[in-house]
């Protein structure tokens, strides 16, 4: 259109107050950030137009496994400062280490701020909720290989839209790096690498660390097109293009300098939900975890698959040892520590049950509609996949057992029936699989992991059995 710079502004204040009267909000995305805005003849502006967010329910969320700086406000001291504030247990802070899947929020406002205290305190959950129109769910991954099976655990049962990957400048795509990758391809999750201390880290170093990662990357087995995040341009660009499986944007920056930060935040912020949930579909909800909590009673934590739920609404919960499901009925539904009486497919909420024992759950189980005179739902333990070795030392045949991760299901399963004699790194087959313990429930077309150790293979359902 040949604006000038004031025709620009003028454009941008006509739009802003369209947006007001529609109930949104209408912001410049090139004065989020603190490059200089030096716009050269022929290039465009980016406006982001976001609605506001009338309460808790309506919110938009983005789940991201993986983070202490961006959520904050503040920056590190280079001794893990800010990485305290993530740790659950005392040999957590101790050893330094995360064992447990852990949770943080980063929340946007309509004019697309990052919400965070001025003071540098911790916001609660409450006060980020009644602010933002947008929320970003961080899922804080264990990185240590003693708790590979609790990341693998978190990737499958927390249903993330992206996985962000953090490799430190000084170490580079060290075994487990390359391991998580691995993970979040098979699980076909895009995946966006966060290089952290570049401050610290000797410029030969990281240039090391740079190439091999730009390598791993472009190698057939991963198969990515990596783009070096280093101007609001890039920013915009790869964050419209992420449904594109190939883009893989990296990002340099400092926890403790906050050089890069800014670019990350806005990324996040103009990042959108790529999966869909269908709210007409039959109600259907994963347990990830559960609690007793003092005069409530058992609490659920998960994610809602399908359909919606009200406070007051009968369930199906199981299946427990024997295959069985319990009538039980929803006293109360949070969304990030904020009561809400509806919850909708999509969203990350928790439950209070009514008349159950916390020692009769576990992780697995699920909560699916229930209709008076419908008969029960179908559980197996027997199914039916297709997979492909990823990576095995000797060959697979029946009898074969492995730990099977599908969606928040956990447990021990052997082959029966195979459609080949043995099978080997790369090969793809048919096989009868059969849980060890006990029936779950599964549903078909559902993406598994299977390891022994480290990931061995993945797979789909194709048939309950």
């Amino acid at each position: 259109m040949n604006l000038t710079k004031d025709e620009y502004n003028t454009c941008l204040t006509t739009i802003q107050q369209v947006a007001d009267t529609l109930g949104a909000a209408a912001v410049d995305l090139d004065s989020l950030t603190t490059e200089p805005d030096n716009k050269k003849k022929d290039e465009c502006g980016h406006v982001m137009i976001r609605k506001r967010s009338m309460s808790i329910e309506d919110m938009l969320e983005v789940r991201v496994a993986v983070v202490g700086v961006l959520t904050k406000g503040i920056l590190d001291d280079g001794r893990g400062r800010a990485r305290v504030n993530l740790f659950r247990h005392p040999h957590e802070r101790e050893s330094g280490r995360t064992s447990s899947v852990g949770g943080e929020i980063l929340g946007f406002d309509a004019q697309s701020q990052a919400i965070v205290a001025s003071s540098g305190r911790k916001l609660t959950s409450e006060e980020v909720c009644e602010r933002a129109s947008k929320l970003i769910s961080f899922v804080d991954l264990a990185g240590h290989e003693k708790y590979l099976k609790t990341t693998v655990f978190g990737m499958t049962g927390n249903f993330p839209d992206f996985v962000m990957l953090i490799v430190g400048g000084n170490a580079g795509m060290i075994g487990m790096a390359k391991e998580h990758l691995g993970l979040a391809l098979s699980l076909s999750i895009p995946v966006l690498v966060v290089v952290t201390k570049i401050d610290s880290t000797p410029p030969h170093v990281l240039a090391e660390t740079i190439k091999s990662l730009r390598t791993l990357l472009k190698s057939k087995s991963c198969h990515k097109l990596p783009i070096f995040v280093k101007t609001n341009q890039d920013v915009v660009n790869s964050a419209q293009h992420c449904v594109s499986a190939r883009l893989c944007p990296i990002f340099q920056i400092s926890n403790v300098t906050g050089q890069g930060l800014d670019l990350l935040r806005n990324y996040l912020n103009i990042l959108p939900s790529l999966t869909t949930y269908d709210t007409n579909e039959r109600f259907h909800y994963e347990i990830n975890e559960t609690y007793s909590v003092p005069f409530v009673g058992t609490v659920v934590s998960g994610i809602l698959k399908s359909g919606l739920i009200h406070v007051g609404d009968k369930v199906l919960v199981g299946p427990d040892h024997a295959g069985e499901f319990v009538v039980t009925t929803i006293k109360g539904i949070h969304r990030r520590r904020v009561s809400v009486p509806v919850a909708r497919a999509g969203q990350s909420v928790t439950f209070a049950l009514k008349n159950i024992r916390r020692k009769a759950l576990r992780k697995g189980m699920v909560l699916l509609q229930y209709e008076k005179d419908m008969p029960p739902p179908k559980v197996s333990r027997k199914f039916e996949a297709e997979i492909r070795i990823l990576y095995h030392s000797t060959t697979i045949k029946e009898k074969y057992q492995a730990m099977i991760h599908c969606g928040s299901v956990r447990q021990t399963a052997s082959i029966v029936n195979l459609d080949k004699q043995i099978l080997r790194t790369g090969d793809k087959a048919i096989v009868l699989f059969e849980f060890v313990k006990q029936p779950e429930y599964l549903l078909e077309g559902a993406k598994l992991i299977f390891r022994e150790g480290r990931t061995k293979g993945k797979g789909t359902v194709m048939r309950i059995l």
